[in-house]
């Protein structure tokens, strides 16, 4: 069947060549949208081993005894590049899991470092499109991401580490990840507690020099994807430990900051790493597209003993990641066999729609309430009752404490080498911005601490004399221009 079934030799083709028009029709649909953020990823598979007891804060299935093993599939990415891009890019990486419980599907969906740019959700596509490409130019657009920045100082803390040396992980198995979110765990007796997820590598952390990382952009833009499918093929599982943060509800109402703050850390020394078990990866994907690309990870998707805390930005996210996926891959995609629950029974009231898999719950009812056994309230699915109160409003919250614990891992986690560093290699990218906007930025960075601010600014002052930046830019005043898309 290596040619088309035509006329004579030199003839026109058939259209009774149904071999033909299939392989065409199935070749033009074979491309289903990329995921808006996230886009470029690896995945693996392995399992979630108990090794420390936490029954006295959570009743999951997934945490019932020590020695408990539960299958998990492991989803690593880049943020803001396109699939075709270099996995080596400075860019915050995605490290989101899938426990395959008895109870259903949990997903912890969280990244390598432990905050994020912002803490309202209404903010997240803008924060998208600050990074994206320009509308005009189609390139990445230095103005558009620093003036958000600048315009949203709640970003300092993720923008310090992710221009620190921590900013280019050495692939994906020399890094940390984090749930980021404050979560509740319930436990048998209907106690709950708020809690963090970290995952601490065990391989240690390593991380890429600017030049490094750009130097294998060019020569191997696979690198992070074929290290790790590499070390699983040679038997060489990387492993990560699991660990929790507790916080107790009073604690919560007592602290001086809001726990739900996710652009902030919960200090260790007050509220302690707790081991909880590992998390070993030991199979590669048989197929790329049918167990990366088409996992799908939702917040959502929690079991009982694990539920939402009054974080915005996990509520946010608890609508716009399944709704992603009913984009992406169609309103079944938890049908489709690496998102199907492979240790629970689905039973729900949901039938029918593109690409219905199985049985597709067989003749039960698809109503409520009904009287032929169909699913109904179990009380170890319902969640613990909480109390909410407080007036309706549209609370911006972009002037809260956005600068202390920034100064705290600016003087105290880092060392003077690398202040330098985040310092050069924030100004390499600041350089690209208008003048107005790298005074904002450094006048930012100057509110964390004057060093850092000086020194940013030392090495802005050494690139715009370079360039001529300072001339072509410079202002009368501090105020903006009219926008003028930058073409630079």
């Amino acid at each position: 069947m290596g040619a088309v079934m035509t006329v004579g030799l030199r003839g026109p083709l058939l259209m009774q060549d149904v071999i033909f028009t299939e392989e065409m029709a199935h070749f033009t649909r074979e491309r289903i949208p990329e995921r808006v953020v996230h886009a470029r990823g690896a995945g693996a598979f392995g399992y979630f081993e108990v090794i420390y007891d936490i029954t006295k804060y959570c009743k999951a299935k997934v945490f019932e005894k020590i020695g408990k093993r539960t299958p998990i599939a492991v989803r690593f990415s880049t943020t803001t590049g396109e699939s075709g891009s270099a996995d080596t890019l400075r860019d915050p990486r995605g490290f989101a899991l899938k426990f395959y419980t008895e109870h259903g599907n949990w997903d912890l969906v969280g990244n390598n470092t432990p905050i994020f740019f912002i803490r309202d959700p209404l903010l997240f596509p803008s924060l998208s499109h600050a990074q994206k490409r320009n509308p005009q130019t189609h390139t990445r657009d230095p103005d558009a991401l620093w003036d958000f920045i600048t315009l949203r100082p709640e970003s300092l803390h993720e923008i310090t580490r992710l221009f620190s040396d921590h900013g280019i992980p050495d692939g994906f198995r020399y890094m940390d990840g984090y749930g980021n979110h404050a979560f509740k765990l319930v436990n048998a007796a209907g106690k709950a507690v708020y809690c963090k997820f970290h995952y601490k590598s065990k391989q240690g952390i390593k991380n890429l020099s600017p030049e490094k990382a750009e130097a294998l952009a060019g020569s191997d833009p696979d690198y992070a994807l074929r290290d790790l499918y590499d070390a699983i093929a040679r038997g060489d599982f990387p492993s990560w430990t699991l660990c929790i943060q507790v916080m107790t509800f009073e604690e919560a109402e007592k602290l001086h900051f809001n726990p739900f703050d996710i652009t902030k850390v919960w200090p260790e020394e007050d509220f302690p790493l707790i081991p909880v078990g590992t998390l070993t990866l030991n199979r590669n994907p048989v197929n790329y597209f049918a167990e990366v690309e088409q996992i799908a990870f939702a917040p959502s998707n929690m079991v009982p003993g694990i539920e939402p805390s009054p974080d915005k930005m996990l509520h946010g996210r608890l609508f716009a990641y399944p709704d992603a996926q009913r984009y992406r891959l169609g309103v079944n995609f938890n049908q489709i066999p690496v998102n199907s629950p492979k240790n629970a029974k689905v039973a729900n009231f949901e039938r029918d729609g593109f690409m219905a898999m199985g049985d597709n719950q067989g003749n039960g009812p698809n109503y409520h309430p009904n009287s032929f056994g169909g699913p109904e309230d179990d009380p170890q699915f319902r969640t613990t009752v909480f109390n909410a109160c407080g007036d309706v409003d549209r609370y911006d919250t972009g002037d809260e404490d956005n600068t202390s614990q920034v100064r705290r891992f600016y003087l105290e986690v880092l060392k003077e080498d690398e202040r330098q560093r985040l310092s050069q290699n924030l100004a390499a990218s600041l350089k690209g911005a208008q003048l107005f906007i790298q005074k904002k930025a450094v006048k930012l960075f100057t509110e964390v601490h004057p060093d850092y601010g000086a020194r940013v600014q030392a090495e802005l002052d050494k690139l715009n004399a370079k360039t001529g930046t300072a001339e072509l830019y410079q202002r009368t005043d501090d105020k903006p221009s009219p926008y003028q898309i930058n073409t630079r």
